[in-house]
């Protein structure tokens, strides 16, 4: 079924879509993207980019990054997360990615249901806006394959977590990595690393 992607939220201005990738995840950075596209842009297979699989998220960026008016990628790392927390980490991320952009936008769109504010710029958040907007969902499109990207290089060093499978999110696998192993120094000291299933009684 073809989705139905809006093209911008307020017509006649420079709306930015943002959202993030790795939220959820035990390791690596919480990666942003903030997208300025023109509103008369559309791709039979963008969507929400957890409902577009990795070959087709791989087709669009650079389709995405070649067709925008602008666009940005902001970064946290896991130490910046267990600093701030991993909600004000996401904003920082935003803040980052909207930083990153040539052109300054007149108002942004954010997906999930808080954000804090950017400078003087008016802002709209949109529970699952990724698959409502296509500003939105072009961004969790960016976020998701240049995180996959971070964490494909640095499963390299530390393969016994299998990172370059479950990208850090909390798997079985990657819990019994971390018991197996221990921590290693992209995990997220401040997230809970082993569920109850397999902790130790002592």
């Amino acid at each position: 079924m073809k989705n139905q992607l809006a093209p911008f939220l307020k017509a006649g201005c420079l709306e930015a879509g943002c959202d993030e990738a790795g939220r959820g995840c035990l390791a690596g950075p919480v990666v942003a993207a903030a997208v300025i596209l023109p509103p008369d842009f559309t791709h039979p297979k963008l969507n929400d980019s957890k409902q577009v699989n990795e070959k087709n998220r791989l087709l669009l960026r650079p389709i995405i990054e070649e067709a925008a008016i602008a666009w940005g990628i902001g970064m946290v790392s896991n130490q910046e997360i267990d600093q701030i927390n991993i909600l004000n980490a996401s904003f920082l991320a935003m803040h980052r990615a909207l930083d990153q952009l040539k052109v300054q936008p007149e108002h942004l769109i954010i997906d999930g249901n808080r954000f804090k504010k950017y400078r003087t710029l008016p802002h709209q958040c949109i529970v699952k806006g990724d698959g409502k907007f296509t500003s939105i969902a072009a961004a969790s499109v960016l976020a998701k394959t240049y995180r996959d990207d971070f964490m494909l290089r640095i499963a390299a060093d530390y393969p016994e977590y299998a990172w370059d499978k479950n990208k850090g999110y909390p798997t079985m696998a990657h819990r019994e990595a971390i018991m197996a192993h221990g921590q290693t120094p992209w995990h997220r000291l401040s997230f809970r690393l082993l569920s109850t299933q397999l902790s130790f009684d002592f």
